[in-house]
């Protein structure tokens, strides 16, 4: 049996990384954060104490020494540096880690290849697709790779879930009635110690987790009933938006990501909610959350409760 003590966190000041790394100290792991050595804003985004390295992210030797004696390596680095988690993979095995995550997360990036989606996202497909060669290379070596759907809390919070509680406005797209895959950040980090504590299960697998499942109309519902305010609805066609995000990946404009996430979701019959026979939920002992406790917890953020 595979037992994981130790875990170095790659990246980690972002939006996601606090809260993987807070929940795998709450877990019991001794955790190391490894940051790039030109980051600025590490520290204050660390638990105060916590053992932070900062190395360069292309350096095979700096990694090596920053992965020595770490059971596993979590990656949460971003876009720009999806590419570089290679050299990072590779670092991990001559050190002797025991598992690597890679940052994938948000949405299933297996079920993705030849969409236009996968053009921005085609590191990550590659990084995965790494880790499976390397694997077989080295058995003493696995990986998870993990997909949470869509931040939920964080996107509530950054209104890109098209609500607008000021003028009571909320945009629906197609009927509203697709299923998708949503976790809160916390949730998130719970899946990654969860996947820690359970290495044999989760060994050499793409797993899915969340903290629901819902659809847009059932995400209104729980608003009103909430605020006993009547939304006034947008309606929006899901072709009309994967055509806009076309129209900016052709002119090499990045932010067609958020088109296609959202056609990738919404859309009626993109069939990319967490299915229950797909769940992890249950490999790993996570339980689902409550959309209605978290969604109450918005609007008293936003003031509105």
């Amino acid at each position: 049996m595979v037992s994981i003590k130790t875990v170095a966190v790659l990246g980690g000041t972002g939006n996601l990384g606090p809260f993987i790394v807070q929940e795998l100290l709450s877990a019991g792991f001794s955790v190391t954060g490894v940051t790039r050595e030109a980051s600025t804003n590490s520290t204050p985004k660390f638990p105060e104490g916590l053992d932070i390295k900062r190395v360069d992210y292309t350096s095979f030797d700096a990694l090596k020494a920053a992965f020595e004696g770490q059971d596993a390596v979590v990656s949460v680095v971003g876009g720009p540096g999806v590419p570089a988690q290679k050299i990072a993979v590779d670092a991990a095995v001559a050190a002797g880690v025991k598992r690597f995550i890679p940052s994938e997360f948000g949405i299933n990036t297996r079920n993705v290849r030849g969409q236009p989606i996968a053009k921005i996202i085609g590191g990550k497909i590659a990084i995965v697709d790494y880790l499976q060669e390397v694997a077989k290379e080295h058995p003493e070596f696995s990986w998870t790779g993990l997909s949470t759907g869509l931040f939920f809390d964080w996107a509530l919070e950054r209104g890109t879930l098209s609500f607008n509680l000021k003028d009571k406005t909320a945009s629906i797209v197609d009927s509203g009635n697709e299923k998708w895959q949503a976790s809160n950040l916390p949730q998130i980090g719970k899946s990654v110690a969860a996947i820690l504590n359970h290495p044999d299960e989760t060994a050499n697998k793409y797993l899915g987790t969340a903290s629901f499942n819902l659809s847009q109309n059932e995400l209104i519902g729980v608003v009103e009933e909430l605020t006993g305010v009547k939304l006034a609805i947008i309606h929006l066609k899901s072709e009309d938006i994967q055509k806009a995000g076309e129209e900016k990946i052709a002119q090499g404009d990045f932010r067609a990501f958020l088109d296609f996430l959202r056609v990738h979701n919404f859309a009626d019959g993109a069939g990319n909610a967490l299915k229950a026979e797909e769940s992890a939920n249950e490999l790993i002992g996570l339980p689902y959350e409550d959309l209605r406790e978290t969604v109450k917890s918005w609007l008293e953020k936003a003031g509105v409760l």
